[in-house]
């Protein structure tokens, strides 16, 4: 509920972007009618699976047809985001007592990883959070099978996903049954190479990997980016500030456990990558690694329990309360905080405006529409993002000077830049001076006219477009 509620106010409040929850929208919309996941957002004729591969979001679509909005997703991911804390205070539960299993389940519930991804958008990656903590819950139980039969689905989710399924792998093999552990391994990074290597390159419009200059060869050769990479992990700052604050909400207790060890890969790509956003705290990019930390807590004190003496009681005690704190102390810097906010329960006159444009756009209309109000649209109109982007289906193209005309049929446009966490305040994809610009040439070069302005939001129209 908490985070559903997050999540749908952010939506009310033209807080959610067309990328990305509208990209993925268009693409379960796809499902849904029995098309290709094909995403105007992300340019024309794009296959969404040529960006991330992650088939297993057709799962959602039969929920679609049922209730075909954005909100289905937004309400799916905070059902999947709770769902991983079953397996994790089950297990707590059973080796820690049903006051410990409170204490880990709030830990994780309230964790600011989770909350992050809850708040912004909606994303695959939401679908393995609880196949990875049931998997976590196995290996903790030593279930070997159940934790393979768990995690081989990750591959479905997302490409990078196979290297976590081969940590799993790894684990198996440390501690469990040698050759199972092995051949999931293999069957982890034999899949993500497969998948890197051809399967998004076929489904690509460029024929390539569409975020393969994330990890570029920084230093002008392989070689030299791999012996710069021990540094770069740690540089600039915020790398090891995240790095604390991954593994904070178990109070670093996580790092004792060898289930630590599944966290690496994600940690790694996102350290190594050259795209910032990856090095933060924001977005949903941990929302993958709570799991792992409230298993590793689990495990480590499971096994101080087990040691008995007169102190394991109290020690177990003594770290939980340390863990309810951290996650008190840092509940307001992270998103469940919007819930006490006054901004967060208001409707604005400007919002009311867009609400009231956006209706008078017919369904099945295409639309080229701001940023942030493309998500109102996607589930009954074909939309774009104005002014185009991407150019020719390629990401982060940015030739200003040969912008194709537009070829939607309305245009809506949001000079206001709304209060919009994760991001900064701004305009996007353009400065909001070649925006206007790019509006002033629809109406005076391209054949549209003004039908409404209110409160900063203009809304045109071109017959026949």
């Amino acid at each position: 509920m908490l985070y559903s509620t997050v999540a749908v106010r952010r939506h009310a409040l033209l807080r959610t972007t067309g990328y990305d929850l509208g990209i993925f929208e268009q693409a379960v919309r796809a499902y849904a009618e029995l098309r290709a996941p094909v995403a105007p957002l992300r340019g024309e004729g794009f296959n969404l699976l040529g960006d991330h591969f992650h088939p297993l979001v057709a799962v959602l679509a039969p929920l679609y047809r049922l209730w075909s909005s954005p909100l289905l997703l937004l309400v799916a991911q905070s059902a999947l985001l709770a769902l991983a804390v079953v397996p994790l205070a089950r297990w707590a539960l059973r080796v820690l007592g049903r006051r410990s299993a409170h204490a880990v389940a709030a830990g994780y519930g309230l964790s600011w990883g989770i909350a992050s991804a809850a708040a912004f958008d909606f994303h695959e990656v939401a679908l393995a959070v609880p196949l990875l903590a049931f998997a976590l819950e196995a290996l903790g139980r030593r279930r070997w099978g159940a934790a393979v039969a768990w995690s081989a689905p990750l591959l479905l989710v997302k490409e990078d996903l196979g290297v976590t399924l081969a940590a799993v792998g790894g684990y198996i093999a440390l501690k469990g049954p040698r050759r199972l552990g092995l051949v999931t391994a293999a069957a982890g990074l034999i899949g993500s190479a497969v998948e890197i290597k051809l399967l998004l390159p076929a489904f690509n419009p460029g024929g390539g990997y569409a975020h393969g200059g994330n990890l570029a060869d920084g230093y002008g050769s392989l070689l030299s980016t791999l012996a710069h990479a021990p540094l770069d992990v740690l540089r600039p700052d915020v790398k090891a500030m995240t790095l604390v604050l991954v593994f904070a909400p178990s109070a670093l207790l996580a790092l004792r456990s060898p289930l630590a060890l599944i966290a690496a890969p994600t940690l790694a790509w996102r350290m190594v990558s050259e795209n910032g956003f990856h090095w933060g705290t924001s977005f949903h990019y941990s929302a993958i690694l709570m799991p792992v930390v409230f298993a590793g807590l689990v495990d480590v004190l499971a096994r101080r329990r087990r040691r008995g003496g007169p102190d394991a009681a109290r020690d177990v005690r003594a770290s939980l309360a340390t863990v309810l704190t951290v996650t008190v102390v840092m509940l307001p810097s992270f998103p469940l905080a919007q819930l006490a906010q006054r901004a967060t329960w208001r409707t604005t006159p400007h919002i009311e405006a867009a609400r009231a444009l956006l209706e008078r756009i017919p369904d099945g209309a295409t639309v080229a529409a701001s940023n942030r109000l493309a998500p109102q649209l996607t589930s009954r109109c074909t939309v774009v993002v104005f002014p185009t982007f991407p150019v020719a289906g390629e990401l982060y193209r940015y030739d200003r000077e040969r912008l194709p005309p537009p070829t939607a049929e309305w245009i809506v446009y949001d000079r206001e830049a709304p209060e919009s966490w994760p991001y900064k305040p701004g305009h996007w994809p353009y400065p909001v001076e070649q925006q206007e610009a790019e509006l002033a040439a629809a109406e005076k070069v391209h054949g549209y006219r003004v039908v409404a302005r209110r409160d900063g939001v203009t809304l045109l129209h071109r017959r026949g477009g």
